[in-house]
């Protein structure tokens, strides 16, 4: 080989290595843009390099990458429930109540001392009725659940025998009573006799000593 095809030759492997360099520096300052990227945990980056490939020597610092939240679906037909219900009186949250199709016992007892202490009267009344059984389970000074507050002895005149009388389940009344216990329960609307203990009828007058806080339909209440 003659010295000028040997010195040539040492200059062209020159160049070609100085190339190599330079695209070596260029891909280290730039934004490496690998084949294959898959996100997990923290934004860890991985990268899986192509077939026969070497794998890359360094990497460039992932995006950030931001993905909207999908909307929830809406049901057709949602339940609503006494925090989501927004009622201008009484009388439309009662309307708003579904009737269950069965209550537990201490609701057949509350909606039951409803309905026959205050049917017929307004909602407000019968709200107020509901609340007074519910103070009492609550005050410790008289039975803890509803059922024992409603037939502790001579506390209630139709309980009798130990015993409600039948109850027309069918009727409006009842549909009312248990509206209202639900939403005495619920604590869903303020009663005009809110923390009333006691209450009687107005044709009877048994002198108590009580703080009297409202007189509302055929019922004086009192705390």
């Amino acid at each position: 080989m003659s010295f000028r095809l040997k010195a040539a030759i040492i200059a062209a492997f020159a160049l070609s290595a100085a190339a190599a360099v330079t695209a070596s520096d260029m891909s280290m300052a730039g934004e490496a843009i690998p084949s294959s990227v898959s996100l997990s945990g923290d934004n860890a980056l991985t990268t899986a390099p192509s077939a026969g490939a070497k794998p890359a020597v360094t990497f460039a610092a992932p995006r950030e990458i931001v993905q909207p939240l999908a909307s929830a679906p809406k049901a057709d037909n949602v339940s609503s429930t006494f925090s989501e219900m927004q009622a201008d009186s009484l009388a439309a949250l009662v309307d708003a109540q579904g009737t269950p199709e069965q209550l537990d016992g201490e609701m057949q007892c509350l909606a039951g001392a409803v309905y026959f202490e205050s049917k017929g009267e307004s909602l407000e009344g019968q709200l107020a009725v509901a609340r007074v059984i519910i103070n009492r389970a609550e005050s410790g000074r008289f039975a803890s659940s509803l059922c024992g507050v409603v037939y502790q002895p001579s506390q209630f005149s139709f309980v009798r025998g130990g015993g409600m009388p039948p109850i027309r389940t069918e009727s409006r009344s009842w549909r009312q009573a248990v509206a209202i216990a639900q939403i005495a329960m619920a604590d869903a609307w303020d009663s005009r006799a809110e923390g009333a203990l006691f209450f009687h009828a107005r044709r009877v007058s048994p002198g108590w000593g009580k703080a009297k806080l409202a007189m509302i339909d055929n019922h004086i209440f009192y705390r």
